[in-house]
């Protein structure tokens, strides 16, 4: 269940000659691999394209009619070996999954794919999640690219340049026998905008006719000595086809100014970002046209010599506008330059920042900087600060130790929560143990309040991460993974790996349901039915039948007292060889998702619905804040006690509370105050509700009075 469904937005897949699609940039994607002619799909979720496979499940039906087969990869690894259809057919074939993290995964397959070439156009699109908003290591997909030799396209973020080059980068893996990357950013994603479509190609050579006709070259399998001579072919055709082809068909584009003398090369995906820095700097109009020289780079690797060497003919300096480091564009153009006797000086990481996203006010002062090395007085008010800079510096002195931090942490009522409050009890008995994390939702248990986990090494290897740990103690490591990495990676490499190598240590997996922390997709082990894919595939029995003798499973981790037991028995157990909790509760985000429409239309057809909320007592609350440490949970904050006499102020649960009850199981379990209470709401209460109702009213009035009279006898 995806965190987002596109039903009605894959209708606009079927436009055809001459119609206006207007959408978004993943849909644009979609509709572009259509037209193209594409054989078939697959791919892994992640940042900043999981949409891209959500569209792509909602739009199954279309595939199929189509003849185009989709399939959700189990990891990148298994989708770019997809790609090898492409290797003796002639099918058109694309892969997605989210940049650097992905590519890595699916390295291997990458890199033989790339050596034997394909046949039919093999395409990678890549999520380049490279940020302050990224949630990952900061590296590009540049460097991998130019080590295996698979073209890299950085489109320009508008709808038919990015359309225009998932067309031209099939027919270009075709002219050169390599695959392409179509690297997009999160802006190119959710872009908005318009393009004229053509009609949907069905494969004129199909997946069953490869079947039923299967040939095989063993000159494109990688073994020597064919190995050797893709190395050689790599230098020899296919990269003097990829120029050709790029050369041919202006991938890349060139605008002149009227500031002639110098220029700037930019990746394409830096392009409105750049255009915009130039408007303000007063070097550009609205409508994109620039005072200074432009030469877009749609095609970031291979770059092209004989462009290069035309567009800085003539210019006293270049500026190359590179996010990331190190700076690969730059030091191949100073190489190009030079060999050319072209004297153009090159400007790039010395007026630009070495690393980091090149944002809006750093493009602006970057650019703004090297135009006015050479025409001080086209800069719009050259000479004075930047008035972005001034104002952000005096926001964040006026800041400075006033605001507390605010850590990312779990979502309201996460069931991934009480698993890292019943770590931090069980610490408090047996002691701090050494923690090795996993990618997914369950890392925020690094940060406050939790502050659990040492490392992360990748996903579906927390418990890989801990196999050095598998050593005689009174201690045993925990290693935390999600359901999604466990399927990833985690079964053998982690588990696999622990029972082969008789670990004794535990083994902590997170059960939500879903994918959760890529946008709730479904998984094997999803426990909702899915009418294309197969799920209810139990996790403890994926265990057990690799080996593990020592596993249990909690179908609800709000249960904090079970929590608390099941993993105290794993960490003093005398039993030996790996022991495996697999923690299930729903993810309230996917819940909520899918009970509240339910909730919403049973409220409005006049059914009895009754919701559960918590509140905190607060003349019994003791201003101890137990609950919030060992919580967490975004509902609960202080308020001022109402007690004149007292001075701390007491708990109070806010509107956003889901009702998951994990605050009250805190302060039962940790033995805190017994402050909080539990509330019914009820929406179109029976006449039995209005009796019961009134009845409490009488007691706890009387009661109330009853206090007040001994509170005045005192």
């Amino acid at each position: 269940m995806a965190e987002r469904s596109f039903k009605e937005e894959v209708k606009s897949l079927y436009l055809g000659d001459g119609d206006e699609f207007h959408g978004e940039g993943i849909l644009a994607i979609t509709k572009a691999l259509l037209q193209a002619g594409v054989s078939y799909v697959g791919g892994y979720q992640g940042a900043p394209i999981s949409h891209l496979m959500d569209v792509l499940a909602d739009a199954n039906d279309i595939l199929e009619d189509l003849g185009v087969h989709f399939e959700s990869s189990a990891s990148e690894a298994t989708a770019a070996a997809m790609l090898a259809a492409s290797v003796h057919y002639p099918l058109r074939g694309a892969v997605t999954f989210k940049s650097t993290v992905g590519t890595n995964v699916a390295s291997d397959a990458l890199a033989n794919l790339a050596s034997g070439g394909v046949k039919g156009g093999a395409m990678i699109i890549v999520g380049e999640d490279y940020g302050e908003g990224s949630s990952i290591m900061q590296e590009r997909s540049h460097p991998f690219a130019m080590k295996s030799q698979i073209w890299l396209l950085d489109p320009k973020p508008n709808l038919p340049t990015i359309v225009d080059m998932v067309e031209k980068g099939f027919e270009l893996s075709e002219a050169s026998n390599t695959p392409v990357m179509l690297q997009v950013r999160i802006r190119a994603c959710h872009v908005y905008g318009r393009f004229k479509t053509r009609d949907n190609v069905r494969p004129s050579f199909t997946l069953r006719d490869a079947m039923e006709n299967p040939v095989r070259d063993v000159n494109r399998i990688v073994l020597p000595p064919a190995s050797y001579l893709h190395e050689k072919e790599k230098v020899e055709k296919r990269w003097p086809a990829a120029i050709k082809f790029i050369e041919e068909h202006g991938l890349n584009e060139m605008t002149d100014g009227d500031l002639s003398d110098i220029g700037i090369v930019l990746q394409g995906g830096m392009y409105n970002t750049a255009l915009r820095a130039l408007e303000l700097n007063g070097l550009a109009d609205a409508f994109g046209n620039a005072r200074v020289p432009l030469y877009v780079l749609n095609v970031t690797y291979p770059l092209v010599d004989a462009e290069f060497v035309r567009f800085c003919a003539g210019k006293r300096a270049v500026l190359i506008v590179e996010e990331g480091q190190p700076e690969f564009i730059e030091q191949a153009v100073n190489t190009m330059l030079r060999r050319a006797d072209i004297q153009a000086k090159v400007h790039g990481k010395d007026l630009l920042p070495m690393a980091g996203e090149y944002t809006g006010a750093v493009m602006k002062d970057g650019l703004g900087k090297f135009v006015a090395l050479y025409h001080p007085d086209a800069v719009a008010g050259s000479g004075a600060p930047p008035e972005g800079d001034n104002r952000r510096k005096a926001a964040m002195a006026a800041l400075d130790g006033k605001v507390h931090g605010r850590p990312p942490s779990f979502c309201t009522g996460c069931p991934e929560r009480p698993i890292f409050t019943a770590m931090k009890l069980v610490e408090r008995e047996l002691g701090p143990h050494h923690v090795s994390c996993d990618i997914g939702c369950h890392l925020f248990s690094i940060l406050p309040p939790f502050n659990i986990g040492a490392t992360t090494m990748g996903y579906g290897l927390g418990g890989a991460g801990a196999a050095a740990f598998n050593a005689p103690s009174d201690k045993r490591v925990i290693s935390v993974m999600g359901d999604g990495g466990f399927w990833h990676n985690g079964l053998l490499s982690s588990i696999g790996n622990a029972v082969f190598n008789k670990s004794d240590n535990v083994f902590l997996v997170v059960d939500n349901g879903y994918s959760a922390a890529t946008g709730g997709q479904d998984i094997l082990s999803s426990h909702l039915p899915n009418p294309i894919r197969a799920t209810r595939n139990g996790i403890e029995k994926a265990v057990r039948g690799i080996g593990v003798t020592w596993a249990r499973t909690l179908t609800r981790t709000y249960d904090l007292k079970a929590m608390t037991r099941t993993l105290r028995e794993a960490l003093t157990t005398p039993e030996k060889g790996p022991k495996v909790i697999v923690a299930q509760s729903e993810c309230m985000l996917n819940r909520q998702r899918r009970v509240k429409p339910l909730v919403n239309q049973a409220i409005k057809d006049g059914k009895r619905v009754v919701r559960e909320r918590f509140g905190v007592d607060p003349d019994t609350c003791t201003g101890d804040h137990s609950c919030i440490r060992l919580s967490g949970c975004p509902s609960l904050t202080v308020a001022p006690n109402p007690d004149p006499l007292r001075k701390d102020p007491v708990t109070r649960v806010i509107d956003s509370c889901v009702g998951c009850g994990l605050c009250g199981e805190v302060s039962h379990a940790a033995v805190l105050c017994p402050s909080f209470y539990k509330a019914s709401i009820v929406n179109n209460p029976t006449p039995a509700d209005h009796r019961r109702a009134r009845f409490r009213r009488a007691v706890l009035g009387y009661l109330q009075r009853r206090m007040a009279r001994k509170a005045v006898a005192a």
